[in-house]
């Protein structure tokens, strides 16, 4: 089974049924983007191309009917189907047995982003497949990662010290945490000290309480549910902590850009295109009620007048999502 450089590096030959595995989910992206720059050129690709959601319960029938459909102007028709890591039990077996019929000269490429060496019920798709398919693991060992570092720095046209790349590489940090982290210290331009990383990193510390910020000033209060109780499985009663003193600084942020001539700090600067159409949705009363509310939020954590600190952040993330809606 190849990782993913092996993938990049040897370009094996693709046949009817791609498996892509492993928990790196950067790295996923860039496996199914390389694949269908080698199978599906620009200009076929809208005719030949179907993508579905796994978790939609209701587009097996649409899967098979791709998945048999005859290419259009092309050698080859491609069917994509993500999130299958997400999947019930039995809608799993059923897209396995629909994943028996690819006929020859069409491909289906299964986004089941689990570890090839888990064991689990019902049984990962590579697992199912054996030899029988291409399975691409994504999972980021310490080569992987080195190597990730230096190209991304490459490609920033940046420098870092070698401990730094060495902290990063046999760290935990995800991928694109690293690349975020890698992207703002090579602003400017100075090769990047040890001292530069554990100032800003999120790769260094735990970047979910940034992911779960994120998710909730875009309106994807579910999904920042979903990061926080991650969270309190990991630490019961210190969550709470970060994940508000997250949310407080996103929303200092967009308070400060919905300000007229409102600039953000220059640690910050590199976050100005996500951030902006962010602060033109929320507006000023409504992102200043954000930062007001998780600063008393984080208060009240800190001096212990709230006794349950998992429930407070469940309200808090409930009442600012009420305020400010969704995107």
């Amino acid at each position: 089974m190849p990782r993913y450089y092996d993938f990049i590096d040897r370009a094996p030959a693709i046949g009817k049924l791609v498996i892509i595995e492993g928990e790196e989910t950067l790295l996923a992206e860039r496996v199914l983007a390389t694949i269908l720059d080698r199978l599906l050129p620009p200009e076929v690709r809208a005719l030949n191309l179907d993508l579905f959601d796994g978790t939609d319960s209701d587009q097996l029938s649409k899967i098979a009917d791709a998945i048999g459909a005859m290419p259009f102007l092309a050698d080859r028709r491609v069917t994509v189907v993500r999130r299958v890591h997400e999947m019930r039990a039995q809608p799993r077996r059923d897209l396995w047995e629909v994943a028996q019929t690819v006929p020859e000269g069409n491909t289906l490429v299964l986004e089941d982003l689990v570890p090839p060496t888990k064991k689990s019920k019902p049984e990962p798709m590579g697992v199912l497949a054996g030899r029988t398919a291409l399975r691409i693991d994504t999972t980021a060992n310490v080569d992987v990662r080195e190597r990730f570092i230096k190209e991304t720095l490459a490609e920033l046209g940046g420098a870092a010290q070698a401990r730094v790349i060495a902290s990063l590489a046999e760290g935990e940090g995800e991928l694109a945490a690293i690349r975020t982290d890698l992207e703002k210290l090579a602003l400017g331009g100075k090769t990047i000290t040890f001292a530069d990383l554990e100032r800003e990193s999120l790769a260094v510390g735990d970047p979910k309480a940034y992911q779960y910020a994120s998710a909730l000033v875009a309106g994807r209060a579910g999904d920042a549910l979903a990061i926080a109780f991650d969270m309190f499985e990991g630490d019961p009663r210190g969550a709470a902590i970060p994940l508000i003193s997250a949310l407080a600084t996103e929303f200092g942020l967009i308070w400060e850009l919905t300000r007229p001539d409102g600039e953000l700090p220059p640690r910050h600067r590199w976050r100005e295109r996500t951030l902006r159409p962010l602060a033109s949705r929320i507006g000023e009363r409504k992102a200043r009620f954000g930062y007001e509310r998780a600063v008393r939020g984080f208060e009240a954590i800190v001096t212990g007048r709230i006794d349950d600190p998992r429930l407070a952040v469940e309200l808090l993330t409930a009442e600012i999502a009420g305020r400010i809606g969704r995107a």
